[in-house]
C-alpha cells in the first residue's frame, strides 16, 4: 500500500474516532522512528461501555476500507487499554488513568502529528 493511501487512512480512522467521541484522539506518523509500523492512533474513552462499542464501530470502518486487523483482544476486558493491530497503523483505546499513566504522545514525542481533535471531543 502507498504511502500516501496509508496516511489518509491512518486520518481518516483519526476522524472516525473522533466522531463516535473519542477524546483528544491523536495519529501520529511514526514511520521515521519506527521499524514495525507507521502510525499510532490514540484515543481517551470515557467507559468500558464506550471502549465497546468503540470497537465495534472501528471493526466495521476496517472491514469497509479492507484494513485487515493483525492482532487484537478477542474480548473487550476492563484493563483500560485495547490494541487492534492493522499493521501499518496501531490503534490505542485507553481509559483516562491508562493514558496518562503510560503516555504514548511522550514515548514518541519525535513522531510528527497528523491529526488531533479538540480536547472537548
Amino acid at each position: 500500500m502507498d504511502a500516501t493511501v496509508k496516511s489518509k487512512l491512518a486520518k481518516d480512522l483519526g476522524e472516525f474516532i473522533q466522531d463516535h467521541q473519542g477524546i483528544e484522539t491523536m495519529v501520529l506518523d511514526i514511520s521515521q522512528v519506527s521499524s514495525w509500523t507507521d502510525y499510532f492512533i490514540i484515543t481517551t474513552v470515557r467507559s468500558t461501555g464506550h471502549l465497546k462499542g468503540l470497537v465495534r464501530n472501528i471493526q466495521i470502518f476496517l472491514k469497509e476500507n479492507d484494513i485487515p486487523i493483525l492482532h487484537r483482544h478477542k474480548k473487550v476486558h476492563e484493563e483500560g487499554w485495547v490494541l487492534i493491530d492493522c499493521g501499518f497503523m496501531v490503534v490505542h483505546l485507553m481509559d483516562g488513568d491508562t493514558r496518562n499513566f503510560y503516555e504514548l504522545e511522550k514515548l514518541w514525542y519525535s513522531g510528527e502529528t497528523v491529526f488531533q481533535s479538540s480536547k472537548s471531543s
